[in-house]
C-alpha cells in the first residue's frame, strides 16, 4: 500500500518592521476550512508601531488558527497552517527503492532534517511533497497541543454550522468568500460596526465602496435607536482585554501605546530637555493661508497654518543647521544631519503616532502640502507603515487643534528638537502703536541640551516666530 503525503504549510508571524519582536492579532478574516489564495489577507495585526494586514503567500485550505484574537505573538511563531487546495489530487510519495542497508542507517537518513533555505522572514520553508514517510503500523496518537495555542476542532468532532458566506467574485482565478474592499473602506466598516459580508457592493467587479458601507450603517443605526428606546439599558460590558468593576476599569498597555510610553520614558530620562516659549502675531500668516487656498498651484491640496509653520521651521533649520543633529552615545559623537525628515505628531485611535516626511527640506511648498495631507490621512486610517515612523530628525506637534495654548513636548528618541504649536486665537495686541485684535499663538521649542545650547535653541525659535510674523521672509531667507 502506497502512502499519500498531503503537504501542510505553516505561515509564521513576519517581522513587519525593523526590530519588532512581537505583534497582537487583532482580527482573523478566515476560519478553519476556508479556501485561501496567494496574496489574500488572512488577519490584521498590531505591532508597537502600526496596524497592518497580513497576506498569505500560498494557496490552500485553512487547517488551524494557532492563536485567538487578542493574543500577542512573537515574530517567527506559526500563526496559521494551510493544507492542500480542495479538489486537487495529492501526489503519492515516491516508492522506496529496494536497497539493502542496515536498519540504523536507514533510520538515520530518514530522520535527518533538511538543510535550511533562505526565505523571507516569517514565511518559513515548505517541505517537499515527495518526502518519504514511515510505513504506517498503527493509528498514531494525537499530539498534545502546545500550551497557549489555539487549534481548530478535529474533522470528526461535531462543529456548529458556520454562517453562510457570500461569494463576491474571482481573485487570481479562484473564488473567495472574503468581500472585496479597499483598506480605508474596511476601516470605516470596523468603526461603524458593519459586517462587510452583509453589504451589497456597487463598485466595479463587486468592490464595496464607502457609500455601500454608509448605506448599510443607516438601517443598523435606526434599529439600534429603536432597541435602546424599548429595552432598559444594560450594564456596559468591558471591552476585550479589559478588567472592570463598578468603580474602575483596567486596560492592558500594549501595542502602540506601550511602545510610546517606553520611548517617552527613555527620552525624558536620557536627553536633558530645555523648553523655550515665544508668543507671536501670526495675522499675516493667516492671510497668506487664505490666499493659498485660492491659488491654482494648490488645487486639490490643503493649505493650512501647519503648512506654513512647517516651512518656517525648515527655513530656520537651514539658517541654523547645527540644530538638526543626533547624539551617538556609543561613539560619543554628535551626528549632524544634512537632511530633514520632518515628523508630525498625530493622535489616532491606536495612540500617538509620529510619521515623518522624508527629505522635507527639499520639497516645494505645494509638495510639502501634498506630503502633509497624505501623512495625516494615512495616520487617521491607521495605515501608517513602520518605515514612515523611522529616521525622523525634528518634529512638530500641533496641540492647538485641541484648544491648548502651548505645552512642553518631550523629544522623540534620537531627535534634537520638537516644536509645539498652540491655538491661534484673536487677542488684543499692540500693532503699529495701537491695541488691535490680532491672530496670536504661542510656540514652544524643546531641545536636547547636549546638542543644542540656549543660544542656538533661541535662534531657531526666534527665526520661526519672525517668519510667521512676516511670511515674506520665506522668500528672502530661503
Amino acid at each position: 500500500m502506497t502512502d499519500i503525503a498531503i503537504p501542510v504549510r505553516e505561515f509564521k508571524m513576519p517581522d513587519v518592521g525593523e526590530g519588532l519582536t512581537e505583534a497582537e492579532i487583532l482580527k482573523w478574516y478566515v476560519a478553519p476550512g476556508d479556501t485561501v489564495t496567494d496574496g489574500q489577507v488572512v488577519c490584521e495585526v498590531e505591532t508597537a508601531k502600526a496596524a497592518v494586514e497580513l497576506p498569505i503567500p500560498f494557496d490552500g485550505v485553512v487547517r488551524e488558527l494557532r492563536f485567538p484574537e487578542g493574543t500577542t505573538v512573537d515574530v517567527g511563531q506559526v500563526i496559521i497552517t494551510i493544507g492542500g487546495a480542495p479538489g486537487s489530487e495529492p501526489e503519492p510519495a515516491a516508492a522506496p527503492q529496494q536497497i539493502d542497508q542496515p536498519a540504523e542507517q536507514e533510520s538515520a537518513q530518514e530522520s535527518k532534517p533538511a538543510a535550511r533555505q533562505p526565505v523571507l522572514v516569517g514565511y518559513g520553508v515548505a517541505e517537499a511533497s515527495t518526502k518519504r514517510r514511515a510505513r504506517k503500523t498503527a493509528a498514531p496518537e494525537p499530539e498534545a497541543a502546545p500550551e497557549g495555542t489555539y487549534y481548530a476542532p478535529p474533522a470528526s468532532a461535531p462543529v456548529a454550522p458556520a454562517p453562510q458566506e457570500r461569494v463576491t467574485g474571482p481573485v487570481n482565478g479562484h473564488t473567495t468568500a472574503r468581500p472585496l474592499a479597499k483598506p480605508p473602506v474596511r476601516k470605516l466598516a470596523r468603526d461603524l460596526g458593519i459586517d462587510l459580508t452583509t453589504v451589497t457592493p456597487s463598485g466595479p467587479e463587486g468592490i464595496i465602496t464607502r457609500e455601500d458601507v454608509h448605506a448599510a450603517a443607516a438601517p443598523a443605526a435606526q434599529q439600534s435607536t429603536a432597541a435602546a428606546a424599548a429595552v432598559e439599558p444594560a450594564a456596559a460590558e468591558a471591552a476585550p482585554g479589559t478588567a472592570t468593576d463598578a468603580r474602575e476599569t483596567r486596560i492592558p498597555v500594549k501595542g502602540v501605546r506601550k511602545a510610546t510610553a517606553q520611548a517617552m520614558i527613555g527620552s525624558a530620562f536620557t536627553a536633558p530637555h530645555v523648553t523655550e516659549f515665544v508668543t507671536v502675531d501670526v495675522t499675516r500668516t493667516m492671510k497668506l493661508v487664505a490666499e493659498l487656498k485660492t491659488d491654482k498651484a494648490f488645487e486639490g491640496l490643503r493649505a493650512n497654518p501647519l503648512l506654513l509653520i512647517a516651512k518656517a521651521l525648515l527655513v530656520a533649520i537651514k539658517r541654523n543647521p547645527e540644530v538638526n543633529s543626533a547624539w551617538d552615545e556609543a561613539n560619543q559623537e554628535i551626528v549632524q544631519k544634512h537632511y530633514v525628515n520632518l515628523g508630525i505628531a498625530a493622535a489616532t485611535p491606536r495612540g500617538l503616532l509620529v510619521p515623518n516626511i522624508k527629505d522635507a527640506h527639499a520639497k516645494t511648498l505645494p509638495e510639502l502640502a501634498g506630503a502633509l495631507g497624505e501623512l495625516v490621512a494615512t495616520a487617521r486610517e491607521g495605515k501608517t507603515s513602520p518605515a514612515a515612523m523611522q529616521g525622523g530628525t525634528v518634529t512638530i506637534t500641533n496641540v492647538g487643534v485641541f484648544g491648548v495654548d502651548t505645552g512642553t513636548p518631550i523629544l522623540n528618541p534620537g531627535e534634537s528638537a520638537i516644536l509645539a504649536v498652540g491655538a491661534i486665537k484673536l487677542q488684543p495686541w499692540v500693532h503699529k502703536g495701537k491695541v488691535k485684535p490680532r491672530q496670536v499663538t504661542t510656540l514652544a521649542l524643546s531641545f536636547d541640551h547636549r546638542l543644542v545650547d540656549g543660544e542656538l535653541g533661541s535662534k531657531v525659535l526666534a527665526d520661526v516666530a519672525a517668519i510667521l510674523e512676516r511670511p515674506k521672509r520665506l522668500i528672502t531667507w530661503a
